[in-house]
């Protein structure tokens, strides 16, 4: 009997810590709600999504969702500038609670961080002049290809062709300056860039030599994250539904958004 109370015993005592524990955890959708404040990452480097107008001013596709979900929380938006290569460690590291910076998912990254479903449908490819005779990785011989560093581009195109000569960039932005001063003869980027680069620079060619893969673009936030992941989801269904995804594809890509499957 005594050991059959004992026993009793170590498992209230173990089901009461173990309640405790999952009580005192810190849940980040509560805690935006709690403080009135949504922190959220975006690119500032890769336009449309993200840039500064004449004014310095941050605008683009990725910076008026961030607006969007704030104002459906009913919170305060505090914005922060990411590139590619730090917008999983600021997740990680709690530095911001949402990341919406065109990010594709891959298996690898879904390890450290959580996808919501896609709110935009993108490719990657690898561009370049048309007398350049590439149509697939390993053609790629001795050419030079400007890659973002940890981007999907870079990490995609290395396994299509370890040997590959990439210059590895910190952000976008260089990989896109480094094709067009001339500095590589190839430039891996997401294909809803492309128009907005050949407005700017009518005289630089931009033909698609490969598809690395297609790449619908995801928001993130931390492991674990289940309420405010889920919340999103919400979001991006209800966005659909009204047809304001579809107006913010129309305004900053020029084209209808095709919805896409739901994870």
């Amino acid at each position: 009997m005594r050991r059959i109370v004992a026993g009793l015993l170590a498992l209230s005592v173990a089901l009461s810590v173990a309640t405790f524990s999952g009580a005192a955890r810190a849940d980040a959708f509560e805690d935006i709600l709690k403080k009135g404040v949504v922190r959220i990452a975006v690119p500032l480097d890769v336009p449309p999504f993200g840039s500064q107008n004449e004014k310095r001013e941050p605008e683009g596709f990725d910076v008026e969702l961030a607006g969007m979900i704030a104002k459906a929380l009913g919170v305060k938006l505090e914005m922060q500038q990411i590139t590619a290569g730090n917008r999983i460690p600021y997740l990680i590291t709690n530095k911001v609670d949402i990341v919406i910076s065109v990010m594709g998912l891959t298996p690898e990254r879904a390890k450290q961080i959580m996808f919501t479903s896609p709110y935009a449908d993108t490719q990657l490819a690898v561009y370049g002049p048309k007398a350049l005779a590439v149509s697939s990785a390993d053609k790629l011989g001795n050419y030079k290809t400007a890659a973002t560093k940890g981007s999907t581009m870079e990490i995609g195109l290395t396994a299509m062709n370890p040997k590959a000569q990439i210059m590895r960039t910190e952000d976008d932005a260089t990989s896109a300056t480094a094709y067009l001063s001339g500095q590589t003869e190839l430039f891996a980027t997401n294909s809803l860039l492309i128009p907005d680069l050949q407005k700017r620079n009518p005289n630089k060619e931009f033909e698609v030599k490969f598809t690395i893969r297609r790449s619908p673009a995801h928001m993130s936030v931390r492991m674990g994250e289940h309420n405010l992941v889920r919340w999103l989801d919400s979001f991006i269904f209800f966005n659909t539904m009204n047809g304001e995804i579809d107006r913010l594809h129309q305004k900053y890509l020029g084209v209808p958004f095709a919805p896409l499957p739901s994870l």
